[in-house]
């Protein structure tokens, strides 16, 4: 879930004095000339090369990359002091592995001076970024069909290490326990540090979590850190970070209870994977775009295998033009270029298009899915009336029934209306003799949407009066609310539908005996509250979830479309069962707890980073792109009835409808582990791919390019359409064109046929029909698409490559057709 807040507060005296000193100061991003260690190839005297070819590992502890971190930071303080005074400015981070460059603390004339000094090549000023915010290892079907190749869940994920730039890890958790059987022993290739809790002593490390630290410079020269509820240290104060890492590597078969009910077994993607924390965001301003590249600049160079995104911009950042070129996606650039899967939240402002936050080719960008569990519940009225809701709650005594008694008619002064007592969040001000024994009835405001009153407030309350349980009415709704079953220890429903809520009204005021004043003589209305607790099992799963970020990709801020498919792909990312940390206040409902049930596309990137663990352990030497690619092509876009995907969608009253689902909210389909561990066919690409898709788009300077990757464009790729993408993207088709592909086997010989299918306002055509690859051999093969009609709008088909062993690989294609 997103909920971001700005908050100015509570900085410390060393940012406030220097804060006098500089005036008007922000945190700007500052990169200049001279190649970071991932691309240096030599060329400065007494300084040996430190580039390594694509997709390979930097030994980050070697004389040659120590004796060059050195040179590049000292070059970054050299500049600094030739240019300002001591103590004008502060240098917060000093960036030398993915990009070469610092952060600062300054002043905007400052900034104005750094801009024109020689050898600097772009400076841009700091921007925030926001969080995206279990049964779901059975639904994806890990357990039998996946783990057991991996030698079960106690090896699934062995020695693969994810990072989580994120909010943080409560360590104590038995999610992230160390087994003491079979207990954890070194992973060489990891060169992470623990750091310490200032409050315990305590290492933050213990075998699972192999590595923890946390970056704040940039929010504390922000003046918005406030170590006393922010922690300054890895420790998650939110719980959103405890969460997506139990998600992606907690613990398997771990008992998830609340409210005295176990809800099931809390099990990660790749329950033995190591989790290595890079904290970068804080639960009431989010983060800032310094501390996270930071954090991603460490991870790398402390040699994860993956990375865990569930993060994006609050907006696009003012001084750069495209989307694929700012500090933060270069950073992630030379991240995959070092050999580090990124998994990313495609973004949370479904269902309307154009809404993703992640963007560019080298990041697999993931949208959210609902999983095949849902919990409903009902109130049964004494009018006969069964009105459906939400709750995951007991029921009532069976074969009885409770008195219903409103908030409103129950207070114990008038003068309390000022409480908003309806909302039942201060039992102090309702009389308990009147509400003792019966069922509650409140009502579920504007202060439910924004944070300040909770469904778990209101179960409190209930409980502290003596009420049998409660019900919540939602008597008017916003356009996009959405409503997620919480957990309470007393009965409890939630009804969401307006019109039911109307019916529960009307019978209680009918039945409801009052005197002149309006004052309740006698409640006379009765009703009886069902079981939640127990999940429904649904076979129209999975569906895109409506807050879910759709397409197209755009390639610059002025949406401009891109020839590049996003999202990439489709994972469970609603009413996800995790994690939590008992500091965490994310989530009202689940303050103090030690497990959370919550949605978003922050939910669903995690998934796609512990199964990519899974391949990269059955994979140890296949590059992101490799891995990216495998589990693109084994995707499925039918649900589990066998039907097209559908994503919901708001209809004209603002109610949540089905619609036919598009890869523009699917990308491929959504990820079928056990198919991705062995996908036939791969879509390989490297940096210099990379490279050539952004020097063929049209619209980017080559300059531009230069200042972030430094390096000079390559042309040959002729068109960003012939990307080495799984899938086929071409925003503004003009009569015919013809795009390549290029695959490599990394299974035995095999003999593919090519076939296409496309809806008719785009004929498409593939070419060779059919191909024979021997083990490890590649073929490119080409798809050529043609207006048949102009319709002002996109047309969707997909390539699909049947093996004679079996393999089935397909790729999406998206067109739009501008001229015939």
């Amino acid at each position: 879930m997103v909920k971001m807040v700005a908050v100015e507060f509570g900085c410390t005296v060393a940012v406030l004095f220097s804060l006098l000193i500089i005036g008007k100061a922000d945190v700007y991003i500052v990169t200049i000339e001279g190649e970071p260690i991932i691309s240096y190839r030599g060329g400065v005297d007494g300084f040996e090369a430190t580039a390594v070819e694509s997709d390979e590992k930097i030994d980050t502890t070697s004389e040659s990359v120590t004796s060059y971190a050195r040179h590049l930071e000292s070059k970054h303080d050299m500049l600094l002091g030739m240019l300002f005074e001591e103590g004008s400015y502060q240098k917060l981070y000093s960036y030398q592995h993915l990009i070469n460059g610092f952060a600062v603390h300054i002043s905007h004339e400052q900034a104005e001076t750094l801009m024109h000094a020689p050898g600097v090549k772009s400076v841009e000023r700091d921007w925030k970024v926001k969080r995206l915010t279990t049964h779901t290892p059975q639904f994806l079907g890990l357990p039998t069909g996946v783990w057991p190749t991996g030698g079960g869940f106690d090896r699934a994920g062995e020695d693969i290490v994810i990072g989580f730039v994120d909010s943080g890890i409560y360590p104590h958790h038995p999610s992230f326990a160390s087994p003491n059987i079979d207990p954890y022993g070194p992973v060489p290739k990891y060169r992470g540090k623990c750091e310490v809790d200032p409050d315990t002593k305590r290492n933050f490390c213990n075998g699972k979590i192999i590595g923890a630290h946390h970056f704040a410079k940039a929010a504390i020269a922000a003046g918005v850190f406030n170590p006393s509820v922010d922690f300054d240290s890895p420790m998650d104060g939110d719980g959103h970070g405890s969460h997506t890492a139990a998600i992606a590597a907690g613990n398997n078969g771990i008992p998830v209870r609340m409210r005295g009910h176990e809800f099931g077994k809390a099990s990660g993607m790749a329950p033995r994977a190591r989790i290595a924390v890079y904290k970068a965001l804080y639960r009431l301003f989010g983060g800032f775009v310094a501390d996270v590249v930071a954090a991603i600049d460490q991870a790398v160079y402390d040699g994860v295998d993956i990375l865990s995104l569930s993060v994006g911009p609050n907006s696009p950042p003012a001084t750069t033009k495209t989307t694929y070129l700012n500090p933060f996606d270069a950073t992630l650039l030379s991240a995959v270029k070092a050999g580090v899967f990124v998994a990313q939240a495609a973004g949370n402002g479904g269902p309307f298009p154009k809404t993703l936050v992640s963007y560019s080719p080298w990041i697999a960008s993931v949208a959210a899915a609902i999983d095949d569990r849902r919990y409903k519940n009902h109130l049964t009225l004494g009018n006969g009336k069964l009105l459906a809701g939400l709750g995951l709650s007991p029921s009532t005594h069976p074969n009885q029934t409770y008195t219903l008694v409103a908030a409103k008619d129950v207070l114990l002064d008038s003068s309390v209306v000022k409480y908003s007592p309806s909302d039942c969040q201060k039992p102090e001000v309702l009389n308990k003799n009147l509400v003792q024994g019966n069922i509650l009835l409140c009502g579920y405001s504007f202060n439910f949407v924004v944070g300040t009153a909770s469904i778990k407030k209101v179960s409190e309350t209930a409980k502290s009066l003596g009420a049998i349980g409660f019900v919540l009415v939602v008597e008017n709704v916003s356009p996009g609310t959405k409503f997620d079953p919480v957990p309470v220890g007393v009965p409890g429903i939630l009804i969401t539908d307006v019109e039911r809520s109307m019916d529960l009204i009307d019978y209680y005021n009918i039945s409801t005996v009052r005197d002149w004043t309006g004052r309740v003589k006698s409640f006379k209305a009765i009703g009886s509250i069902g079981n939640g607790l127990t999940p429904i099992l649904h076979k129209s799963a999975p569906q895109v979830a409506i807050f879910s970020a759709r397409g197209p990709n755009i390639k610059d801020f002025s949406f401009q479309e891109a020839d590049l498919l996003k999202p990439d792909i489709l994972a469970p990312g609603s009413l996800i069962w995790a994690a939590w940390s008992p500091n965490g206040t994310d989530e009202p409902d689940y303050v103090g707890e030690g497990f959370a049930m919550i949605s978003g596309t922050s939910m669903a990137a995690p998934h796609i980073a512990g199964i990519a663990a899974l391949i990269k352990q059955k994979h140890p030497h296949w590059s992101p792109s490799a891995i990216k690619s495998a589990l693109m092509t084994t995707s499925t876009t039918m649900d589990r009835a066998g039907r097209p995907l559908q994503a919901q969608q708001y209809s004209e009253t603002q109610a949540i409808k089905f619609v036919s689902a598009t890869p523009f909210d699917y990308g491929s389909g959504h990820v079928d582990p056990r198919a991705a561990l062995d996908p036939g066919l791969i879509f390989d690409a490297g940096y210099q791919d990379y490279l050539g898709f952004l020097c063929t788009t049209p619209g980017i300077n080559s300059n531009e390019i230069k200042k972030y990757t430094n390096s000079p464009c390559n042309y040959t790729m002729v068109r960003p359409s012939n990307f080495n993408s799984p899938s086929i993207t071409v925003a503004h088709l003009v009569k015919s064109q013809t795009v390549t592909r290029r695959v490599t086997n990394v299974a035995q010989e095999e003999t593919y046929v090519i076939t296409t299918r496309m809806a008719p306002a785009v004929a498409i055509e593939a070419s060779p029909r059919a191909m024979t690859l021997r083990p490890g051999a590649s073929r490119k093969f080409s798809v050529t698409l043609t207006v048949r009609s102009v319709t002002g709008s996109y047309s969707f088909g997909e390539v699909m490559m049947k093996g004679s062993r079996g393999h089935k690989v397909r790729i999406p294609v998206v067109a739009m057709g501008y001229q015939r």
